[in-house]
């Protein structure tokens, strides 16, 4: 889905109503004996980061979230059992934590014990004054640090109903984000006309976090992928990699707020050739880190680009439906390169070389590094992500639904650049410091992958470029 923040999701006035956990539901939480099934690393790492972002004085929201349009002025009955049978159907929607002294437990509601609450909060004449009270909302419904944390609402007008879910960063990813308009919006059709669904059994996300916790916590300081991390943050000057352009921050100055940029990259018929280029180097990921790596070199002079490459981690078929935080991260280092031929090579030898690493949560490993990371930013180091969003199902509906991937924008001293591949070509987001220097070298940035991307010989003019045989 195109990413943006909550200002730029083409909201329109009408009737709100929300849903949250009803009070039986949080008084059956309070009381549930603890879950044996600890939090993933990357859960604990967020909840912790905010815990000691929140201690040091500053309120940093963080929630994820969807937005898509329903046909129509909604039937609030069907549309309130699809959230509710849609939660049920991923477990960690219905799980949390709760803090004993410094350690964290996961407590798991039956599903026998979930019910939603409506309420109709009113109607709104005006957008602007909808998108505060949304954004406003959220921050306070999906904290990382209170429970539950996550939001249903609804804009109900004439022509169509607006649909939108907030939820803490622990629940879900850019995938589970990805899978909402198609899933919900199937189980509200067939609640419109009684049609049962199929059983969609899924995996759940809190028995993948205790299989993945039990494998990272089999492997001591002395493993490989620990030996290699370590090696990397020593060449990144003992810390996580941030984006290597001047981004106007003061060393040891506040954490600053942040701004998005969020703009269609290039049309599909581009989109495709350049996939096409890259292809043989392994596809449109490696170009576009490998179009970065010329770009930041240019920017910022450094002689290697240092990142952490985002992977998901649902490695088993039993977790490709699931709704959760799959994630991992893996280093790549890519000295700067006569041309985008040799970043190319470059960039796939490294995520061949490193990929594996992101098996291991870093979370597991900074602790067995035993570095002092504790967290004052939400991000740990910056990212440039590439997803091939079309195997969605129900992507190519997208656009007439005006469906979107929430991110909050608020504070952060990284940048995080997602180029996701639709229908209709590649869109890109970007959240970054607020600061004019940054600005000014972020669209650099995006300009000049722009002008790369279109750079590349489309498929035919290459055909007609090879030499024939006579």
């Amino acid at each position: 889905m195109r990413i943006t923040d909550i200002q730029r999701c083409e909201v329109r006035p009408g009737r709100l109503v929300e849903w949250t956990f009803g009070p039986a539901t949080v008084a059956a939480a309070a009381v549930l004996p603890p879950d044996p099934r600890p939090p993933a690393y990357i859960q604990e790492s967020h909840i912790r980061t905010a815990r000691s972002v929140r201690e040091g004085g500053l309120f940093v929201p963080t929630w994820i979230g969807a937005a898509f349009d329903l046909p129509g002025h909604a039937e609030l009955a069907a549309l309130e059992r699809a959230l509710r049978g849609w939660t049920l159907r991923h477990e960690t929607l219905r799980s949390g934590f709760r803090w004993a002294g410094d350690d964290m437990h996961r407590f798991t509601l039956d599903e026998d014990d979930v019910s939603l609450r409506r309420e109709v909060v009113g109607d709104f004449t005006d957008a602007d004054t909808l998108v505060r009270y949304l954004q406003n909302r959220f921050d306070v419904a999906a904290d990382a640090l209170g429970w539950p944390n996550l939001i249903y609402a609804a804009v109900l007008r004439e022509d169509s109903t607006s649909v939108y879910l907030a939820f803490d960063h622990t629940n879900v990813d850019a995938y589970s984000l990805q899978r909402i308009p198609d899933e919900i919006g199937e189980l509200y059709r067939a609640g419109l006309t009684g049609r049962s669904v199929a059983d969609h059994a899924v995996g759940s996300y809190v028995d993948f976090c205790e299989q993945e916790r039990a494998n990272a916590d089999g492997i001591d300081d002395t493993h490989t992928i620990v030996d290699r991390w370590r090696e990397f943050i020593a060449r990144c000057d003992g810390k996580l990699p941030d984006f290597p352009v001047d981004l106007g921050l003061r060393p040891g100055g506040t954490l600053p707020a942040q701004q998005l940029l969020r703009e269609p990259l290039v049309d599909a018929d581009a989109a495709a050739a350049f996939e096409a280029y890259c292809r043989p180097h392994g596809g449109s990921m490696v170009g576009v880190l490998a179009a970065t790596s010329l770009i930041v070199h240019q920017l910022g002079g450094q002689p290697v680009y240092r990142t952490v490459v985002p992977f998901h981690t649902r490695v088993k078929s039993a977790w490709s439906d699931s709704v959760g935080w799959y994630v991992g991260g893996a280093p790549i280092e890519v000295p700067a390169a006569r041309d985008f031929d040799t970043a190319l090579a470059t960039v796939r030898a490294e995520l061949q070389a490193n990929r594996s690493l992101a098996r291991i949560p870093l979370a597991r490993v900074l602790r067995l590094l035993g570095a002092d990371f504790r967290p004052t930013s939400p991000d740990l180091y910056s990212i440039v992500s590439y997803v091939d969003a079309r195997v969605v199902p129900g992507a190519d509906r997208w656009t007439g639904q005006k469906a979107y991937a929430l991110i909050r924008v608020s504070y952060g001293d990284q940048v995080c650049v997602w180029v996701n591949r639709l229908y209709e070509g590649l869109w890109l987001a970007c959240r970054y410091p607020d600061t004019d220097v940054a600005y000014k070298n972020l669209r650099r940035y995006i300009e000049a992958l722009r002008d790369l991307v279109l750079s590349v010989p489309a498929p035919d003019r290459m055909r007609a470029a090879e030499p024939t045989c006579s």
